[in-house]
């Protein structure tokens, strides 16, 4: 599961240590990092956040007063220079509190408690949500169609468009963005292999060199930013011979 985050924090060198340190752990990707609570609501507003690193003390509005007007359930850590925050932080249920300087011993401690609770909450969700349908409906050339998970074999991204590629080789094209659909998948079953390609994780068959081969000659890489993951999937349902 790799979690998106968002680092917030007025000081530069605060912003950027938190920033690498995101991009040197491998379950976190940096989403976005800003300066201020009004920067951040516009990272938020079109972006998919599941966690926050938040400075408490920042000009105009605080990360204790932006928080509280979050929703309830957000994930985040705070990170700040001063300890009589720390009571605090906990009444609005902070995950964890960070005191600068923060080693990355500490920052790998909170980020690691952060990814137990959101597995926790995300297997609550999945056991909760296995009632729902195994489908949904696409508008496509004038028509409304229903596309059923099991007969997709991958989806590939095009300019604005998506191609919902299917098991019986025809394919579907919808208006729609490849982020809208990794959104809306359930991530047990479909994963993002490359920037362009999400692909169903039950229909794979065939896999060679950092590529999966699709009807014999059709073939979907998979990229450097997702090969971790991909190859984390692979290694957990090898039959060693």
């Amino acid at each position: 599961m790799r979690i998106n985050c968002l680092a917030i924090d007025d000081e530069p060198f605060a912003l950027k240590q938190i920033a690498d340190y995101i991009n040197k752990t491998p379950f976190l990707e940096l989403t976005g990092k800003c300066f201020n609570a009004l920067e951040a609501m516009e990272i938020m507003a079109s972006n998919r956040i599941d966690l926050i690193f938040i400075d408490i003390n920042m000009p105009e509005m605080s990360g204790m007063d932006f928080i509280k007007t979050l929703p309830p359930g957000t994930n985040f850590i705070f990170t700040t220079a001063y300890s009589q925050y720390a009571v605090e932080s906990y009444k609005v249920d902070a995950i964890d509190y960070l005191l600068k300087p923060i080693s990355y011993e500490d920052f790998l401690r909170a980020a690691t408690k952060a990814q137990k609770h959101l597995v926790e909450k995300f297997n609550k969700s999945t056991e909760k949500d296995k009632d729902i349908n195994d489908y949904f409906f696409v508008n496509s050339e004038g028509k409304t169609l229903k596309i059923n998970f099991q007969d997709i074999d991958f989806i590939e991204s095009i300019s604005e468009y998506v191609k919902i590629h299917l098991s019986d080789r025809s394919h579907v094209i919808t208006l729609t963005r490849l982020k809208n659909l990794e959104n809306f998948l359930p991530a047990e079953k479909f994963m993002r292999v490359h920037r362009s390609y999400i692909v169903n994780l039950k229909n794979i068959t065939t896999i060679e060199r950092n590529r999966i081969v699709y009807y014999g000659n059709i073939y979907v890489p998979v990229s450097e930013q997702y090969k971790i993951d991909f190859k984390k999937f692979i290694d957990k349902n090898f039959m060693l011979c």
